[in-house]
């Protein structure tokens, strides 16, 4: 996990990832104030280390001289060995109000040269003599490089062809919504997508995904939306990922706060929009996607405060992605976590949570491997003895009856306080809770009770299951069926006892494999994790 120092009053905000010679390149935008893109490389994709950061805002008067937001950075095919950033832009003398796409490029990854600006291009009023003199800068940077990285007619930044698109403060929301750029070469053409409106339609329905072709190198030219859903307000990081034939258009979506996806065997084909195209449940957002040695991968930043999303943000470990037997997307674990395994804990060792519960009541028997656990009325647990802060747990879970059943984990066997986790092995719902103790005589207040995540699966097989729940410094992650249905962080319980709960219902645990992880967190100077 990566996050900003505690207490720096900063906090990650969107990602890109970036993979080559064995080395992951972390590039992340700083909230609150977006001054710079800052830089950082791991070689397990788990923990990183800062380096120098890659770009800053413009001088005065520059385009880019207010903030900079999301960036996407990939091999220029014009030069071989020379990396391209496309970012997001905004001014101060419009009040951030254009969105604007500009480009940098880097012979290393960790030097970046901004393209030179094309001033006829920008809109609004400004000083002839900042601009003037901003031109003058960035005519000197680029002649005095050691190699003549940008054309002489520079298009930049792009804005939206108002052919296509919202381009004026006069329509729409009046402001001009034009970022999150990603480029895209299908091996024989570029192609740079980015979230946008379209021109027409309900003002809260315009979110689309916006196409230019790039028609020689570094220049781009408008084209109608990639794809327009019709319901969104915006559809903000989009991401193309072509996998064989299927091609899958991922994007999140501000409404719910959700990284959801589309697809389509063919570009030019309507997307296919499927009844459960959510990839990670809410509180990830931005999603990013970059390719290593063995697939694709999905990253995020993920709020544990849903209500300042500029504030208590971590980049979780990223998700492979793989399709199912119906083209189906699918979020799965990183299997980086396995090489974190310790020890494995006997799972043969379990006790009973609530001593007061008759024995007619319930049942624990170990049998063949399996446990096979029961309780007839009210709520009974069963732990593992072992006290765990970091952990893998793994296994199937057959309910009989139609009572409810769920996990433990970080459990003070004494208050009983720590994370719930319920699933209806029925209705394929996940839902995870943090429940404690407030501090003495603090009355209605002293029950702590928080709902952190909610997430969904579909299944044939009725009240069965494959689980595997980690918990893995802050982070948390269940898999149903191999497939990651929630995902999150949250610091409220840090150890204690696992197991598995009833009420009014019977169940049997096969396959339990219980396994200690070692800690995440080995922070440095330059950076947080864990």
């Amino acid at each position: 996990m990566f996050s900003e120092t505690d207490g720096s009053r900063k906090a990650i905000g969107d990602v890109d990832v970036l993979f080559h010679d064995g080395l992951y390149h972390l590039f992340h935008l700083v909230l609150p104030n977006h001054d710079f893109i800052a830089h950082a490389v791991s070689t397990d994709a788990l923990n990183w280390r800062r380096v120098n950061n890659a770009l800053f805002i413009g001088d005065p008067g520059s385009w880019d001289d207010l903030m900079l937001w999301t960036m996407h950075v990939s091999p220029d095919p014009h030069h071989p060995g020379r990396w391209r950033m496309f970012y997001t832009g905004l001014s101060r003398r419009d009040q951030g109000k254009y969105q604007r796409l500009g480009m940098a490029t880097s012979e290393d990854l960790y030097d970046w040269q901004k393209a030179p600006v094309h001033w006829e291009d920008h809109r609004g009023p400004r000083d002839p003599q900042l601009v003037k003199e901003a031109v003058r800068r960035s005519r000197a940077r680029v002649a005095s490089s050691r190699h003549a990285m940008f054309d002489s007619d520079s298009c930049f930044p792009l804005e939206p062809d108002p052919n296509h698109y919202e381009a004026s403060l006069s329509e729409g929301r009046h402001w001009v919504s034009f970022r999150d750029p990603f480029f895209f070469h299908d091996g024989k053409e570029g192609w740079l997508l980015a979230a946008a409106r379209v021109n027409h339609g309900p003002i809260v329905r315009r979110g689309c995904v916006a196409l230019m072709k790039e028609v020689e190198p570094n220049r781009f030219v408008g084209q109608p939306a990639l794809h327009h859903p019709r319901l969104y307000d915006d559809i903000e990081v989009p991401n193309l990922v072509c996998m064989g034939r299927d091609h899958y258009l991922i994007g999140s979506i501000r409404e719910d706060a959700k990284i959801r996806y589309w697809h389509t065997d063919e570009i030019g084909k309507p997307w296919q929009s499927y009844h459960d195209n959510v990839l990670v449940a809410q509180g990830n957002y931005a999603g990013r996607v970059c390719r290593d040695e063995q697939g694709w991968l999905l990253w995020n930043f993920y709020s544990m405060n849903l209500a300042d999303r500029t504030a208590e943000n971590l980049m979780p470990p990223p998700k492979r992605l793989r399709k199912n037997g119906d083209e189906l997307l699918r979020a799965t674990t990183f299997e980086g976590i396995s090489d974190y395994v310790r020890e494995t804990v006997d799972s043969r060792c379990i006790h009973s949570l609530i001593d007061d519960v008759a024995p007619q009541v319930q049942q624990c028997r170990i049998d063949d491997g399996h446990l096979d656990l029961a309780c007839d009325s009210g709520f009974q647990a069963f732990l593992f003895d072992e006290t765990l802060d970091h952990f893998r747990f793994q296994a199937t879970l057959a309910m009989h009856g139609l009572g409810k059943c769920g996990l433990l984990f970080r459990i003070d066997p004494e208050s009983r306080d720590g994370y719930y986790l319920s699933l209806d092995l029925f209705k394929g719902i996940a839902q995870l809770r943090a429940w404690g103790t407030g501090a003495e005589g603090s009355g209605e207040l002293m029950m702590q009770f928080r709902s952190l995540q909610s997430g969904f699966w579909y299944s044939e097989s009725r009240s069965e299951a494959s689980v595997q729940l980690i918990a893995f410094g802050s982070y948390i992650e269940l898999s149903i069926d191999g497939r990651v249905v929630l995902s999150l962080a949250d610091r409220c319980f840090q150890t204690g006892q696992m197991g598995v709960y009833l009420e009014a219902a019977a169940l049997r645990v096969s396959d339990v494999h219980l396994v200690r992880l070692g800690s995440p967190s080995q922070p440095d100077d330059h950076l947080a994790s864990g």
